[in-house]
């Protein structure tokens, strides 16, 4: 049974594109506390999957709890505790990244003052002060990234689902979100992050676990000295099993 000490919850999530099974009966935990990372080549599903726990999309079947609340057509109480960056962050280009966080704050139902107290101290742990004024559509995609980010830091969420937050980030910046991520997990934040960087991922993650074809296929030890060959014996082990059932079925 799907409890409170779980951050996010996933039993036998279903999600279909026409004739796409994106996403094929998951089930994964994250506890609070737990960096918990997902891996797998493009079009797995990954982004897919991370838009079902944040209420995004609708699954076709299974369901969803995030911080012990069961999302009900893709709406729960537990939002406003929810911190998130999936693709790319949504900015408005002509305000600046100040306002942007702000907006961002206030949509999560904070106060003009809480707002922009809020703001300035997200953007600060982003490392963004010197840009904080400027319109977003004069930032590079890294300092958007960082805004995006920032975004999703607002109120020390309990829950971070982040979907390749070091994209676009030089090596400053991946550093500052490898601190970002640990920070948030040290005080009991659950932390949901997809990566395509194997190495990265192996120097943050609690777990990992490995996504193909839309189904969880395997997980691997974060401290494992070749994580790629790992990975890659696992995806071409799913990809045999796939088409001997396959063939079975033809």
């Amino acid at each position: 049974m799907m409890g409170e000490r779980n951050a996010l919850a996933l039993r036998g999530v279903v999600k279909s594109f026409g004739t796409l099974r994106a996403v094929d009966g998951v089930d994964l935990n994250l506890a609070r506390g737990e960096i918990h990372a997902l891996i797998g080549l493009n079009g797995a599903g990954k982004t897919t999957l991370m838009r079902l726990a944040l209420g995004m999309q609708l699954p076709d079947a299974g369901r969803v709890e995030v911080l012990g609340e069961c999302l009900v057509r893709g709406e729960c109480a537990a939002w406003p505790r929810v911190g998130y960056l999936v693709e790319a962050p949504a900015l408005y280009d002509e305000l600046t990244a100040r306002d942007n966080v702000t907006v961002t704050a206030r949509l999560r139902g904070l106060g003009r003052t809480d707002a922009a107290t809020a703001s300035a101290s997200a953007l600060a742990a982003m490392r963004l002060e010197a840009w904080a004024d400027r319109p977003a559509r004069t930032l590079s995609l890294g300092s958007r990234q960082r805004v995006g980010l920032a975004g999703a830091l607002l109120g020390q969420p309990e829950l971070l689902v982040l979907d390749e937050p070091a994209n676009a980030l030089d090596p400053s910046g991946v550093v500052l979100v490898r601190a970002m991520l640990a920070d948030a997990a040290a005080r009991g934040c659950g932390v949901l992050v997809s990566s395509h960087h194997l190495d990265e991922v192996a120097r943050i993650a609690d777990r990992i676990s490995v996504l193909h074809r839309g189904r969880v296929v395997g997980s691997l030890p974060p401290g494992q000295a070749d994580l790629e060959h790992s990975f890659f014996e696992l995806v071409l082990a799913a990809d045999e099993a796939f088409d001997v059932a396959a063939q079975a079925t033809a």
